[in-house]
């Protein structure tokens, strides 16, 4: 049903979305909240916009569930056998700090499993793509571009720039104890599995709430460059389109 669809034109998509957030983004903007008090900003929407309009022009039959865009139930939801997860401007508080970690998130979802994902972060020109069965890439570049050999003496730890839980600081603290050293660095939006996907973090523990969209394309990336996306502590893989979108804790690592 889906050869049709080109990781090319989901990629240009992003870009075009990209585009358009960037154009707000030098500008003076004003910033709504949402009911839940998460901020939405003239470039959510746009972005929104521009990346239904292409997902649509290149299958109106795949439907479309995206954070900015209507909500649809779960009777309707559950029957779906292909579906988009979209979040078109992930990092929203980091849009606003504008210190460039945010991204469009462009994720093609079959039954539970992200089979495609896009990541584009347009502040910094970074373009994370991945298919299933086809490898993920990070600007033309296959994942993972280092491998640390020696974890035992080394752990790289990202963490969220904006949500650093008591949880996961103490996960990060039983870390420290398996290894001589760790190194912990902050991020925003899905660059911390992305960054796992690339090598330059070993692990991202996430021990606060995110949503699927949040996740669903990056996540795509992680899987295929051979790393997971476990929930926390359950160790199963993460799985999306559930009844509640509010994903489970969850630690992204290599594969077990």
């Amino acid at each position: 049903m889906i050869e049709h669809i080109k990781i090319e034109d989901i990629v240009q998509i992003a870009k075009r979305a990209g585009d358009a957030i960037m154009q707000i983004y030098v500008k003076d903007f004003s910033v709504e909240f949402k009911d839940d008090k998460s901020p939405l900003t003239e470039a959510d929407k746009k972005a929104n916009n521009i990346i239904e309009d292409g997902l649509n022009a290149l299958d109106k039959k795949i439907p479309i569930l995206s954070e900015e865009g209507k909500m649809i139930s779960y009777e309707e939801r559950k029957e779906w056998e292909y579906f988009w997860m979209v979040d078109p401007l992930d990092g929203t508080k980091e849009f606003i700090k504008k210190n460039g970690e945010f991204t469009v998130n462009i994720a093609l979802i079959h039954k539970n499993i992200p089979i495609l994902g896009v990541v584009y972060a347009p502040a910094l020109n970074e373009m994370y793509w991945a298919v299933e069965g086809q490898g993920a890439f990070k600007d033309g570049h296959k994942l993972p571009l280092t491998i640390n050999q020696s974890p035992e003496k080394k752990l790289r730890i990202v963490a969220s720039k904006s949500h650093l839980s008591t949880e996961t600081q103490e996960y990060i603290d039983q870390l420290a104890q398996l290894t001589e050293s760790i190194e912990c660095v902050s991020k925003g939006s899905s660059l911390k599995l992305c960054m796992v996907a690339e090598g330059s973090a070993d692990i991202y523990p996430r021990l606060a709430p995110t949503m699927e969209w949040d996740t669903a394309a990056a996540d795509a990336i992680v899987r295929e460059s051979g790393k997971m996306t476990y929930s926390y502590p359950t160790v199963e893989k993460v799985v999306y389109n559930k009844e509640n979108l509010l994903n489970p804790w969850f630690v992204v690592k290599a594969t077990l």
